[in-house]
């Protein structure tokens, strides 16, 4: 457990930015539509969801990635249940996280608090402590810290081999950036990466696969 809460400046078009890492928690174009690009579309979903399809995270922030992941599973209309596995040091409080998520009205806010269809789990701490730990794997990972420039504990080879360990075999990672020692990290725990376009201003972002 941690007592440490997200520390947050807004800026003028409301996004929130983290003032620990100088980084805002999503694109300052479009939140929505960079989560659909590097998560979504960086993980082959919607197509890969089946009833009981796994996601983890490195960073819950303002939750905009998992109701993005739910809001794709409940279109894909497979059934089931979609479980989010989220690691967060710093958790936002609610009422910063919906005045993040006002912007995006058509996602499913509700669930937040609980939905039939999605099982989430928020796990508090430093990530290379908590997720050793953890005693499940993920399909799919959302790789979202903040900057590996200002944020290179979450980055670093040691996480990229636990997230190798808890990733079921043909499972995926994809994040935003295409910094060379991130991808060096996911290659040497045994992905194999390749280099795709990037949302907005970024040119390139990163999409790893574990062999099956």
């Amino acid at each position: 457990m941690t007592d440490q809460r997200a520390e947050l400046s807004w800026t003028e078009t409301g996004v929130p930015v983290s003032t620990r890492f100088d980084d805002p928690y999503y694109s300052l174009g479009n939140g929505l539509e960079e989560t659909q690009h590097v998560f979504l579309a960086g993980n082959d979903l919607p197509e890969r969801f089946c009833p009981g399809f796994h996601i983890a995270e490195l960073g819950f922030g303002t939750g905009l990635n998992f109701l993005t992941a739910l809001q794709a599973f409940r279109a894909k209309g497979c059934g089931g249940v979609l479980h989010f596995t989220s690691f967060e040091a710093f958790p936002m409080a609610r009422d910063a996280q919906l005045k993040a998520l006002a912007h995006y009205p058509d996602l499913p806010i509700a669930a937040l608090d609980g939905a039939e269809d999605a099982r989430l789990t928020v796990i508090l701490g430093d990530a290379r402590t908590t997720l050793p730990t953890w005693g499940h794997g993920a399909d799919a990972w959302f790789l979202d810290g903040f900057s590996p420039a200002k944020n290179p504990e979450l980055w670093g080879a040691d996480l990229m081999a636990e997230v190798a360990g808890h990733t079921a075999p043909k499972g995926t990672a994809a994040t935003y950036t295409a910094a060379g020692f991130v991808r060096r990290g996911l290659e040497d725990a045994g992905f194999r990466v390749t280099r795709a376009p990037g949302y907005g201003r970024k040119r390139h972002m990163t999409r790893a696969v574990l062999p099956g």
